[in-house]
């Protein structure tokens, strides 16, 4: 008997060999992102609104920003947001 709670693969394996790992992490990256900014937006009290009047943009760019399933938004808009905030949107390249 093991103590192990799984026999083969781990999930990122599985989901390399199913071919769909880099859109899996795209996702989770987005709604990592995504709450991150909600979450700044409630500790300061903004409304998507007010958000999108310091932002000089519109409230469609702002719910774009904020729902985890639309990857489209630039790094212009990003970096925009961050500042509104008070913060820095930091994107780099790492080693896999």
């Amino acid at each position: 008997m093991t103590d192990k709670w799984h026999k083969g693969s781990s999930l990122d394996d599985f989901l390399r060999e199913e071919r769909v790992y880099d859109a899996f992490k795209a996702i989770a990256e987005k709604e990592a992102i995504a709450w991150q900014f909600a979450e700044a937006m409630k500790a300061q009290h903004l409304s998507k609104k007010r958000m999108a009047e310091l932002m000089q943009t519109s409230r469609t760019q702002v719910d774009k920003l904020l729902n985890p399933h639309d990857g489209n938004v630039t790094l212009e808009t990003l970096r925009k947001a961050a500042s509104v905030l008070g913060k820095r949107f930091e994107f780099k390249l790492v080693q896999q």
